[in-house]
C-alpha cells in the first residue's frame, strides 16, 4: 500500500504539469483539476480504510535513498494523526477547487496548476519523515501560495504578499539553518531514525517557523491582509489547512525531537498562544466585516491548539488535532460562505449587510450550522476538541485552563455577532431583492464540508481516539516530557459517584 502514499503526494502534482501544458479552455482546465482532486479524496478514503489502526506506528511507508553522502532520503509515510490531516487537507482542497470553478477565475491553467501544485506539497508535508524533504515540500507549499495572492488578491495584495514573503520567508530560513545543524550533528536527517536534541537555538529556529506559519501571537502581522485580500478559497485554504501544516510541525518535529527545550520554554510559548487567544478572540469581536472575524478567530483557534500541544499529555494531543481538523472545516467554510455572500453583495461590511435569512433559507440554515458548531456547544466536534485541550491544560496548571474558558466566551460573542450580522438585524444597503439564495452548485460546494463537521458531532473519537493509537504511545512521537513521570496514573475526581480519570 506505499503506493497510496506516493499518489497522494504525486498525483495533483501531475495533474497541475498536465493542467499547464493542455491547451483546454477554462472550464476544461477547472473540470480536470476538480478530477484529480476527486481523486485524491477517493486515494485518501482508501487509506483511511486500510490503515490498521490497531497496530499504530508509521504505515504506507517509501524510503529511498536521495543524497547518500549526507544521508538524506526519499521517507514518507502515514501517523495516525497525519493521515487525519492529510484527510482535511484534501477536502479543503478539493471544495476550494470547486468554488474557483464556481467563480470562474480568470488565467484559469495558472490558477488551477497552482491549486493542485499546493496540494500535492502540502500532502508531502504531511508525509515527509525526512528534514530536508520536510523542507523541500514546505517551501514548495508557500511558492503557490505567494502567486495565488499576489495575482489574484484583492486591490491591496501586493502589500499582503510583500509582507507574507517577508515573514515566512525570515521563519523559513531559521529552520533550514536549524535542519542542517541538526542533521549534520546527527548523521541523518530522518526523522524516524535520529533521537532527540538539547539544544535551544535549534529548537527556536523550528519554533520561528512554525509560529509565524500558524500564526502564534506576535508573528501574525500578515495576517489579516493576507485573509482579506486573498480570494475566498486561497483564504480558506490558508487558514483551514495551511496553519494546521506549522501545528503539524510542532508536534512531529519541535515536540518530538527537543524535549528538554520543551520544557524549557514550555511556558513562555503558552504564555504567547494565551495571549493570541485572548487577542485575536477580542479583534474579531471588534472586527467590522466578515472575513475580519474568521481571520482573527483563526488567530485565536490557534493559540488554543498551541496550548493543547504544548500542556504535555494525552488529553492535550487528542485534543489539538481533533482541533486542528473541527478549526480547517468550519474556517474554510465559513470563508466559502463568505465569499458567496460577497459575491451577491460585493461588500463584507456587517454596517451594510443583515436580513439575509430572509428568503435564502439555504444561506442560513448553512451558515447557522457551522456558526453553532464553532460556539462548541454540547454534543459538537468543536466541543469535543474543546474539552479535550482544556482538561489537558487543566493537568498541566489550572490557570491556562481558566484563559482557554474565558476564550470560549469570547468565541461564542464573536460568532454570534456574525451570524447576526449577516443573517438577522435591518437589511443592510448592499442588500437587494435580486440576491437569490445558494444555487445547487454552491451548495454542492460547501453541504460536504458541513456534513464533515456533522459527522464528526456524532462520532468525534474517530479521531481523537485514533490520532495516537494505542500500542502507538504518544512518548513515541512526542520522546517524552522532561518534567513529566512516565507511564499511567489515575486522578479520582469526586462527584456522585467517583470517576476515575486516566491522566498520561
Amino acid at each position: 500500500m506505499s503506493w497510496v502514499t506516493f499518489l497522494l503526494i504525486f498525483l495533483p502534482l501531475a495533474g497541475a504539469l498536465l493542467v499547464w501544458l493542455l491547451p483546454l479552455p477554462r472550464n476544461a482546465v477547472g473540470g480536470l483539476a476538480l478530477l484529480v482532486a476527486l481523486g485524491e479524496v477517493a486515494l485518501w478514503i482508501l487509506a483511511l480504510v486500510k490503515f490498521d489502526f490497531g497496530r499504530g506506528g508509521l504505515q504506507f511507508e517509501q524510503h529511498r535513498t536521495w543524497f547518500s553522502d549526507l544521508n538524506v532520503s526519499y521517507h514518507v509515510g502515514f501517523y495516525g494523526f497525519s493521515l487525519w490531516l492529510t484527510g482535511l487537507t484534501v477536502v479543503v482542497l478539493t471544495a476550494a477547487i470547486a468554488y474557483a470553478l464556481w467563480a470562474g477565475r480568470e488565467r484559469a491553467r495558472a490558477y488551477f496548476g497552482l491549486m493542485l501544485f499546493l496540494t500535492g506539497s502540502i500532502v508531502g508535508v504531511f508525509t515527509a519523515q525526512d528534514l530536508l524533504l520536510f523542507y523541500v515540500f514546505w517551501e514548495a507549499m508557500l511558492i503557490p501560495l505567494y502567486v495565488l495572492v499576489g495575482v489574484w488578491g484583492g486591490t491591496n495584495r501586493v502589500r499582503a504578499t510583500v509582507t507574507f514573503v517577508i515573514y515566512t520567508m525570515a521563519g523559513s530560513l531559521l529552520m533550514l539553518a536549524s535542519i542542517v545543524v541538526l542533521g549534520l550533528s546527527q548523521g541523518t536527517f530522518d526523522l524516524v531514525q535520529a533521537g532527540t536534541n538539547s539544544s535551544p537555538w535549534i529548537f527556536l529556529g523550528f519554533v520561528a517557523a512554525f509560529a509565524v506559519k500558524a500564526p502564534l501571537f506576535p508573528l501574525h502581522g500578515w495576517l489579516p491582509d493576507a485573509y482579506r485580500e486573498s480570494s475566498p478559497e486561497v483564504a480558506a485554504v490558508l487558514s483551514g489547512v495551511v496553519s494546521k501544516a506549522a501545528a503539524y510541525g510542532f508536534l512531529r518535529i519541535a515536540i518530538a525531537k527537543f524535549p528538554q527545550p520543551v520544557h524549557d520554554f514550555r511556558v513562555p510559548l503558552l504564555v504567547l498562544a494565551a495571549i493570541g487567544l485572548i487577542y485575536g478572540s477580542m479583534c474579531a469581536f471588534r472586527a467590522p466585516d466578515v472575513r475580519g472575524v474568521i481571520a482573527y478567530s483563526s488567530l485565536a483557534q490557534m493559540g488554543l491548539i498551541t496550548i493543547g500541544l504544548f500542556a504535555g499529555n494525552d488529553f492535550g494531543f487528542d485534543g489539538a488535532v481533533l482541533q486542528m481538523v473541527n478549526h480547517g472545516l468550519i474556517s474554510a467554510t465559513l470563508f466559502l460562505l463568505a465569499g458567496m455572500i460577497e459575491a451577491r453583495t460585493a461588500t463584507g461590511d456587517f454596517a451594510l449587510l443583515g436580513g439575509m435569512a430572509r428568503g435564502r433559507p439555504a444561506l442560513a440554515t448553512l451558515l447557522m450550522t457551522t456558526g453553532v458548531i464553532a460556539l462548541a456547544v454540547p454534543l459538537s466536534t468543536n466541543f469535543a476538541g474543546e474539552f479535550l485541550i482544556l482538561t489537558g491544560a487543566f493537568f498541566q496548571a489550572w490557570g491556562w485552563a481558566v484563559v482557554g474558558a474565558v476564550s470560549i466566551v469570547l468565541a461564542a460573542m464573536y460568532m454570534l455577532r456574525l451570524v447576526s450580522g449577516v443573517l438577522h438585524r435591518e437589511v443592510g444597503g448592499a442588500i437587494g431583492p435580486e440576491d437569490r439564495d445558494l444555487r445547487p452548485a454552491e451548495l454542492a460546494i460547501v453541504v460536504p464540508l458541513v456534513a464533515c463537521l456533522l459527522g464528526l458531532s456524532a462520532w468525534p473519537s474517530a479521531i481523537s481516539e485514533r490520532a495516537f493509537p494505542d500500542d502507538q504511545p504518544r512518548q513515541a512521537v512526542t520522546r517524552g516530557f522532561a518534567n513529566e513521570p512516565p507511564g499511567p496514573r489515575t486522578v479520582t475526581i469526586i462527584v456522585t459517584p467517583s470517576i476515575q480519570v486516566p491522566v498520561p
